[in-house]
């Protein structure tokens, strides 16, 4: 894996850009539908057809649409059918497992449990195109003319396995009137390399203190198991907000602008406030394509609670086919619900420090949540946070505390604006550029250095 990685980096990346370069311009798209297809084949052979056969069943059904815009009963009738096909292989691919777990606890019923590899990236990609064809229904978006176009949408390998979701819309135009700038090109470059930076030097070393601290959860102490979360916390921050840096950079280089996925959802105030923060493009699409769709907050109080209990439920179930990531939606979207109708104008009134840690005392009962997929070690897990019998640090867990003390406190202040803040103050400078260059060398060494000497830990998204 590590060998693969470095591979990307230093060989097809390399490579794909070089050739990119050098394509005329009005091949470009064509070599990137032909080289995000090699990429997905790289790591999933048998499974590409299933996304050319996505791509495809969706620009029909784009283009059905389109063309039948006048007819409203069979416009609505290509959308839906489109729609059902996109959620039917996700269900089949994602979901067929924990259907039949569910139906087999009716004591009659024994179905055999199908083993069905789960393709890297499908949540993404299926709900791009499903964003696709509902956007041209809506006219919200050009209908595609150019299949390699969409193609090329669908498979951009930046952002191709774990986002953000790009909505057709917002990169439309880009696909076909794009223009690489050398300042561009230095953004993606430094984009990349924090990118890189987040995931290899800050999410691996915080992935391996979490793996330590909950090899025995009940052993930790208290203080011990609320490290061992806000380790979590800080891995899944750096390991998913460092894949987001990585994409739009390399998007960057290939002449594309992607949305913001991340704006520091740990200096949040309230759930409200961290949800607008944290993967956005993901809050965006239910929102926009659930949420309101169900009525939103125009049919009434009722009505408008079960939209979010609905739409939490299916942000929970879209990240895993298991139980916990439904507790986990639900769990946020009852404490939202709370927050809107009783909450928001006593938090208000508080001071902003008592805010925030109101705010990432839940945030991170929720990691847990989602990080123990077994209900059982899900509820030990619980009780030990609040299970003062068990003291408050054990050696074990008191040990790794202090050996990871600088680093944890290194996430802490890299997942604030401070540093970001600093570098505004000085981006004008005459010389900058020459900083920058060497923080990019430094940062690009020290992780390819990192990877070649720790066990690799792959991207926690990429299982979504």
């Amino acid at each position: 894996m590590v060998f693969s990685s470095l591979v990307f980096i230093f060989a097809y990346l390399v490579i794909t850009l070089l050739i990119y370069y050098i394509t005329p311009r009005k091949f470009r798209n064509l070599f990137l539908f032909f080289i995000n297809l090699v990429f997905y084949g790289w790591g999933e052979p048998k499974l590409v057809l299933l996304m050319v056969f996505n791509i495809f069943f969706n620009y029909l059904g784009g283009f059905l649409v389109d063309k039948f815009r006048q007819d409203k009963k069979k416009k609505k009738l290509f959308l839906v059918l489109t729609i059902i096909l996109d959620i039917g292989i996700l269900a089949v691919f994602k979901y067929l497992g924990l259907i039949t777990e569910t139906l087999n606890v009716l004591p009659f019923l024994n179905i055999p449990t199908l083993q069905i590899s789960l393709p890297i990236g499908i949540s993404f990609y299926t709900f791009q195109t499903m964003s696709y064809v509902i956007d041209v229904y809506r006219d919200d978006a050009p209908v595609s003319k150019s299949f390699i176009n969409f193609g090329t949408y669908v498979a951009l390998f930046p952002q191709l396995i774990a986002g953000p979701i790009v909505r057709y819309r917002d990169v439309a135009y880009q696909l076909q009137n794009r223009r690489e700038t050398r300042d561009r090109f230095a953004k993606g470059v430094k984009l990349f390399a924090v990118g890189m930076g987040k995931k290899v030097l800050i999410a691996n070393q915080m992935g391996t203190l979490t793996t330590a601290m909950f090899a025995n959860t009940d052993e930790n102490g208290v203080l011990g198991t609320w490290v061992g979360i806000l380790a979590y916390a800080f891995q899944i921050y750096f390991d998913f907000s460092g894949y987001s840096d990585m994409a739009c950079g390399l998007g960057n280089m290939f002449g594309f602008e992607f949305l913001k996925n991340f704006n520091y959802p740990y200096i949040s105030t309230s759930i409200t406030d961290f949800w607008r923060r944290w993967h956005i493009s993901l809050s965006t699409w239910f929102k926009e394509y659930v949420y309101i769709p169900l009525g939103g907050n125009r049919k009434g109080v009722p009505r408008q609670i079960i939209n979010l209990l609905i739409v939490w439920g299916l942000t929970g179930l879209w990240h895993g086919a298991s139980y916990n990531f439904i507790f986990w939606g639900l769990y946020y979207g009852i404490l939202l619900i709370i927050e809107k109708f009783v909450l928001k104008r006593f938090l208000d009134k508080l001071p902003r420090v008592i805010q925030h840690i109101y705010a990432l005392v839940i945030i991170l009962i929720g990691w847990g949540l989602f990080y123990f997929t077994d209900v059982a070690q899900l509820g030990a897990f619980l009780g030990d946070l609040f299970n003062f019998c068990n003291g408050a640090f054990s050696e074990s867990s008191l040990n790794l505390t202090l050996s990871y003390l600088p680093l944890l406190f290194i996430a802490g202040i890299a997942c604030t604006p401070l540093s970001a803040n600093l570098y505004a103050r000085v981006s004008h400078k005459k010389y900058i550029w020459i900083a920058e260059a060497a923080f990019v060398a430094v940062v690009m060494f020290i992780s390819t250095a990192s990877l070649v000497n720790q066990s690799y830990n792959p991207f926690l998204y990429f299982r979504f």
